[in-house]
Parts: C-alpha cells; structure tokens; sequence
C-alpha cells in the first residue's frame, strides 16, 4: 500500500492508496478492493483481432457494501493521459477527486487509452458489463463522463449504447450528429469554454442542437465565457454536476 498526501482546504490529509493488479476477469473480485481507495486492475477484452488488456482505476466509497447497489461512472480521460502509466488518469477529473474524498458517492472507473489510440466503445461497454458482473453495481444508475479525447468517447459511446447509461457529462468533445437521434432519450448536459483552441465549442453545439432538432428535450449546455481547452476543472469542481447525475435513473426514466 502507497501513501501519499493531499492538500485540502489548507489541510494536509493522508491518502492511502492500493495498486492490485488482477490478470483477468475472472479474478476482478468486489472483495480486492478496499473501500474507500482507488485500486489498479487490468481485464482482458475482446477485439477484431483475438483479445487486449484494458488497464483501469477502480474505486469505491468508504461507506460501500456488497448488499447495496451503487451507482457507478466511468470516467474517460483525455488524449494526454494516453499510454501505459496508469498514475496518468489521476491528473484530472473523479479518479483525482477520489484521492481527497473517500466518501464519493460512486463506484468510479477510469480505464486508460493505449498511445496514439482513440476510445473504442466495444471494448469500454466490454470492461463496463465486467464490472457489473464482478461489483454490486445499480445497473439503472450507470453514467458517463470524459474531457476532450474523452468527450468524444463519451458521445460515441452514447450513440453506441443508448440505453446504457442514465445520464452522461461530455466536457469539450464532439460527435457525429447524424446519430443524434440515437441520444434523445439520454440526460445529457454538455460542457464547453467559448476560446477553446483545441476543439471549437461548436463541436458540443452542433450536438446538442442536433439532438433537440431530432425530438430531444432532456439535454443542456453550459459554454463558459473565456474559458480555454479546461473546461474540465471548473466542471469537475462544482458539486451540482454529481448532484445532477444522480438525480437520473433508467428506472425513474428522469
């Protein structure tokens, strides 16, 4: 087990961490991890080719219990924390949030994307039913995030499974409006700053006037005013976003 410290509203906290390696699904058991701590796995996935290893952080709150079901997020980072060093996903968003709150109200997982790839959708909708299968999960409170790279891939993957998830958060992504009819019926609330010179704020416009155009009523935008490519941390920062999301289950069709 790794300690390391965390500065919190000019405290200084210690922050244990726990880095289990688990060679395949079958050994990714809700009883490795310890709750309250972030741990490091590693699943086999299937793809056109035969199979590949997706590496990930998992992490659930302090309080949690096989007896109760827990809503989970599946965090997708950006294209600067591509690669092979897991530490990398931590910079920004839930997986760095986790490290200072031990009580975050949900199972947080944050795969991360090989070097010089994209997000493939099969193989994230893959590790999501793993850890469904292998955690005590509320299958009806699934939601999804990412920023930049990661925004991308969390369109995609609401075009891709568009009952998967009950809520989702793109932060300065984009995707494909043709397919906005497959995304009217999901809870979508988009994040973008206005001088964004990495991807146009106008990539998240474009959806979300597609998906209004296309019947639906149940997605928003925030475009922050002056605001660069990091959108994410003044998004990630404000509370109301995880009280949004929890807000919406498939069961209550919110």
């Amino acid at each position: 087990m790794r300690r390391s410290k965390q500065r919190v509203g000019g405290l200084v906290m210690t922050v244990s961490v726990a880095v289990i390696w688990s060679m395949g699904a079958d050994r990714a058991t809700a009883g490795e991890l310890i709750p309250g701590e972030q741990a490091a796995y590693k699943v086999s996935v299937k793809t056109a080719r035969g199979t590949t290893d997706v590496n990930f952080w998992m992490f659930v709150p302090r309080s949690y219990k096989k007896k109760q079901a827990w809503p989970l997020l599946l965090f997708l980072h950006g294209a600067g924390e591509r690669g092979s060093n897991l530490e990398a996903v931590k910079k920004w968003g839930p997986p760095r949030l986790v490290g200072k709150d031990r009580e975050f109200p949900f199972v947080v997982v944050s795969p991360q994307c090989p070097k010089r790839a994209g997000w493939d959708s099969k193989q994230i909708k893959q590790l999501v039913e793993h850890v469904v299968k292998s955690y005590k999960i509320d299958e009806s409170r699934m939601y999804c995030t990412g920023l930049s790279m990661g925004g991308y891939g969390t369109w995609s993957m609401l075009a891709a499974y568009p009952k998967l998830f009950a809520a989702a958060i793109p932060i300065c992504g984009g995707g494909n409006p043709r397919l906005a009819s497959r995304m009217t019926r999901t809870p979508i609330w988009a994040f973008h700053g206005d001088a964004d010179r990495v991807v146009p704020a106008s990539r998240s416009r474009v959806m979300v006037d597609a998906i209004k155009k296309a019947g639906g009523n149940a997605v928003k935008f925030t475009l922050y005013p002056g605001v660069n490519h990091n959108s994410w941390s003044r998004t990630y920062g404000n509370p109301k976003v995880y009280q949004w999301l929890l807000s919406h289950s498939l069961k209550s069709g919110k």
